[in-house]
């Protein structure tokens, strides 16, 4: 399912307009990354958490040269799903 078809599926189980399903996904969306880039976590209860991880500095290797590489550390996002939506996923 992509965002259009999310905001569909929203649609027909709503009274609400397309355009303002767009508007509140879209919104959701971009204060997730938001609160998330600024290194906050976000928690919907029974849906899961967002939230910045760091990754340590290590050695990788070119696969076609088997070269040693040196990757930086970096701050990644990361997903938890919450035990409502590990639930329904396991049960379905």
């Amino acid at each position: 399912m992509n965002k259009g078809e999310l905001i569909d599926a929203v649609a027909t189980s709503t009274d609400l307009s397309k355009n303002v399903i767009d508007n509140i996904v879209s919104a959701t969306i971009e204060t997730v990354m938001d609160t998330v880039a600024d290194g906050e976590k976000v928690t919907l209860i029974g849906f899961g958490s967002f939230e910045p991880r760091d990754r340590k500095a290590r050695d990788g290797r070119n696969p076609k040269t088997g070269e040693v590489i040196k990757i930086p550390a970096t701050t990644i996002p990361a997903f938890s799903a919450g035990k409502g939506f590990k639930d329904r996923v396991k049960n379905s």
